[in-house]
């Protein structure tokens, strides 16, 4: 094991400027139930693009330094900077997953079992070559399984997971899904194929239609067809969902994903009632691809729900049983139903390029980039 460690760091000063540079860092010595990871491969996810530029207003972004040393700065809005008070002049490690293989064990049974064993890791600050991480962060891989396979093991497999059992927990029957054209959303596809749950996709272009349609999604909705509401409607009436997650947030999207549930629900009353429906109607929003004001256009009645999903609060309301067998499934089902595709590959130093902070910035659909902190 090499002495050499880097890490991939965000701050923000008290002079309103955010600055992404690579750290040399001491190379780890786990305690007794920790074990040294060499991160082969960390996926760059929307998620970890909020403790990346945080609110800082990415337009402004100027990179300085070397090719091998890059820095990157840019502007923080003043509106901004009391709600990040506590992370002013803090070095911030980003990365919120990856994968690699086991370098150093802890005295611990546990960490001794890992050791030279491929695994995925969970926590902060996995943009960096060598890892200290608790064994409870780690999931084994199965034999064959590379890097690049397990990098995504945690957040889109467990958030997709997570969205399946909360149905169940809440007692729905059929999900609806937006931006379903993702990698989150195709994993969603292939769980709820396999486990006989009807799931509603919305996109909102005809390739990602086709591309769903392809995989074997048997509902699948257009929000930029004039027909979307009748569409979104005619599908909810088939499948009788009243659940929803939206990883767009701002916009009225989740208002017209209740609007049509309640539209499906009372279609065949007999009796109007002020109030609406009785039937509870849930919508989450998991995401700020859009970050504007969300606006509800109330005529869904009163019986509904609108409310953020996190994973970690999902998973706690969940139970450490079904969190563990969610793991395992995972686990066994990595190059299978939880197997993640990457367009691009860039090194640490490549990441804070201004080039690729504007590509993999965009978030695009179908676009997904890995971090590969040992190239």
């Amino acid at each position: 094991m090499t002495d050499k460690n880097i890490q991939l760091v965000s701050t923000i000063s008290d002079d309103h400027k955010l600055t992404l540079t690579l750290q040399d860092i001491d190379m780890p010595q786990p305690s007794a139930d920790e074990v040294v990871v060499r991160i082969e491969a960390a996926p760059l996810n929307p998620s970890d693009f909020g403790v990346m530029f945080s609110m800082a207003d990415m337009s402004t972004a100027v990179q300085t330094g070397t090719e091998q040393n890059p820095i990157v700065t840019a502007d923080v809005p003043t509106k901004f900077m009391p709600a990040l008070k506590t992370r002013v002049n803090k070095d911030t490690p980003v990365g919120n997953e990856g994968a690699g293989t086991v370098v150093a064990a802890g005295s611990s049974p546990a960490a001794q079992a890992l050791m030279g064993k491929m695994v995925a890791v969970i926590g902060g600050g996995t943009y960096r070559q060598y890892h200290c991480v608790n064994v409870k962060s780690c999931l084994a891989l199965k034999e064959g399984t590379t890097a690049k396979q397990g990098a995504s093991s945690f957040v889109n497999p467990l958030t997709a997971l997570a969205m399946v059992e909360t149905m169940r927990a809440e007692g729905h029957k059929a999900i609806i899904h937006a931006a379903a054209a993702s990698s989150l959303g195709q994993m969603l596809n292939r769980i709820c194929m396999a486990d006989g749950i009807d799931l509603i996709n919305i996109v909102r272009k005809d390739e990602q239609e086709q591309l769903l349609r392809d995989m074997g999604a048997k509902y699948v909705v257009n929000s930029s067809s004039d027909t979307f509401i009748a569409d979104l409607t005619a599908a909810i009436t088939k499948t009788g969902t009243t659940i929803s997650f939206d990883p767009i947030g701002g916009g009225q999207l989740s208002s017209d994903i209740l609007n049509c549930m309640e539209a499906a629900i009372t279609a065949d009353a007999e009796e109007y009632s002020v109030y609406g429906s009785t039937t509870f109607k849930q919508a989450y929003i998991y995401g700020a691809l859009n970050r504007g004001p969300i606006t509800l256009n109330r005529n869904f009645g009163f019986a509904w729900g609108v409310n953020g999903f996190l994973l970690f609060n999902a998973l706690g309301k969940l139970g450490a049983e079904t969190v563990k067998s969610m793991r395992k499934r995972v686990a066994e089902e990595i190059t299978t139903t939880f197997a993640s595709s990457y367009t691009h590959e860039v090194t640490l130093q490549q990441a804070l390029h201004l080039q690729s902070i504007k590509a993999y910035g965009k978030q695009a659909t179908g676009e997904k980039y890995l971090i590969t902190p040992q190239g």
